[in-house]
């Protein structure tokens, strides 16, 4: 900003900032001169606040403000992936071989013989993360190229996390037909498909089809990287207050694309005693429900045939699962669970009760958020998931897959490190990947649905062909 020296002084806008809710925490003199000054001020603050100092300094009499830059965009300029070639073309002999002429023999190599695209191509390693911009984190269907910032995000982790070549695929059309055809379409040029941020219910449709139509992994990562990572943490949080899964009463609510898949997997984990509650009540048999995925659920959840509200669903519940919004859950709701209960409140950024209040009434607390204690992150699932897919060339991720990938990232946190505050590992613990991968593979040599023992599992029998 410039300051006019003769109307302004630079401590009525450090007061202007502090008032708007600004924190200054550095000041540069750019240039000095009589009449002027222009400096460069970094400030920290709440998101919601930027636009207010903005606002503020440009109204004040005798301040220019010359420029304003947000780090988090700046991180975003000209995108955040990038492709870069494994080994450098430094003459015509380089050109010859990875080019024309050479490149003829391997693509012939590969028409004789398809299978030898994994070793050949890039094939083996590469995930493309599919979006129609419907369901984009909690921003709704704000389009496919507003949810490219998010899918390169996605991207980022794969490589930095599992050393996946990932690529964002934001497809303008919502029509599943088409979501379909043309992921079928790109296919031959990946290992796996990544849907991500597809509304429900036809992200149900979507991802069955696909699974249906490749040979490929196809894992809708709203839906079950959530429910893979929450199964993981209420796993060491019933370890934590001394329940059993088949035995306790769990509360879901939120029965959209990661609610159902929750139930689903607590189901397969031999959970017997789950209740799904989204608006319109308690899903139950006997109803009618025009979401075949909620006609699935009535059959297999509330084995009591309980009627009513989250209220009634809540009387004696010793876990809470949320994905639904703010303010869904109340104190009562709490008071009204059995001792020793447990609540993920997962709905972002803004959780199902403010975990200030809820940690008053419960034994063990996690949220979607990374600024409390138990963050639920489907981070800590879907690298180690495809990493392990893709190294046994898996044509499905199966519901024990998944089981079993749960379990590892819960196995990551030792039992001597386990508590309250400290049910599921960080992001950034190197041995999530590991432990996942590991877990995925077993998993797939033991069904029979790998197609590939990876070298570091040579000392296995070779899976039955599929």
């Amino acid at each position: 900003m410039e300051i006019q020296k003769s109307v302004a002084t630079f401590g009525e806008v450090a007061a202007a900032i502090g008032a708007a809710g600004g924190d200054i925490v550095a000041i540069d003199v750019i240039r000095s001169a009589k009449e002027a000054t222009t400096r460069d001020v970094t400030v920290n603050l709440h998101e919601s606040a930027n636009e207010q100092i903005v606002k503020v300094l440009k109204s004040m009499p005798g301040i220019r403000v010359v420029n304003v830059s947000d780090r988090t965009f700046l991180v975003h300029l000209g995108g955040k992936i990038e492709i870069s070639p494994k080994l450098p073309i430094k003459n015509r002999e380089d050109l010859s071989q990875v080019y024309t002429p050479g490149v003829a023999r391997v693509s012939m190599a590969i028409h004789n013989d398809p299978g030898k695209a994994y070793s050949l191509t890039m094939k083996r390693n590469t995930v493309a993360v599919v979006t129609d911009g419907t369901a984009v984190l909690g921003l709704g269907d704000i389009g496919p190229e507003a949810a490219m910032p998010v899918m390169e995000g996605k991207a980022m982790l794969f490589k930095q996390l599992a050393g996946i070549d990932a690529f964002p695929i934001c497809l303008n059309t919502k029509d599943p037909d088409a979501i379909v055809q043309i992921v079928k379409a790109i296919s031959p040029g990946f290992g796996g498909i990544n849907l991500e941020d597809i509304a429900s219910p036809r992200c149900f449709e979507i991802e069955r089809r696909l699974i249906d139509e490749l040979d490929i992994p196809v894992f809708h990562d709203d839906q079950h990287g959530t429910a893979v990572v929450a199964l993981a943490g209420l796993l060491n949080a019933l370890r934590v207050v001394g329940k059993q899964l088949e035995t306790v009463r769990i509360v879901v609510v939120g029965i959209g694309a990661a609610g159902v898949s929750i139930c689903n997997m607590l189901l397969a984990a031999g959970a017997r005693h789950v209740y799904a509650v989204d608006r319109e009540g308690i899903i139950g048999r006997g109803a009618a429900y025009r979401n075949p995925e909620w006609e699935r659920l009535a059959a297999v959840t509330n084995p009591e045939g309980i009627e009513g509200s989250l209220a009634d669903a809540m009387r004696g519940a010793d876990v809470f699962i949320g994905v639904s919004g703010p303010g869904v859950l109340q104190v009562e709701h709490l008071e009204s669970m059995a001792q020793d209960s447990i609540v993920f409140a997962m709905a972002n950024p803004n959780p199902e009760i403010e975990p200030d209040v809820a940690e008053r009434y419960v034994r063990v607390l996690a949220t979607g958020r990374s600024d409390y204690p138990n963050q639920i992150n489907n981070v800590l699932c879907f690298p180690g998931i495809f990493r392990g897919a893709l190294d046994c060339r898996a044509a499905t991720i199966t519901p024990a897959m998944k089981v079993a990938a749960a379990k590892a990232i819960a196995a990551v946190v030792q039992p001597d490190e386990l508590n309250e505050q400290y049910i599921i590992p960080s992001i950034f613990n190197d041995k999530v990947v590991e432990f996942v991968r590991k877990a995925v593979i077993e998993t797939a040599i033991e069904s029979g649905e790998a197609r590939r023992i990876p070298p570091d599992f040579m000392d296995r029998p070779e899976p039955e062909t599929r």
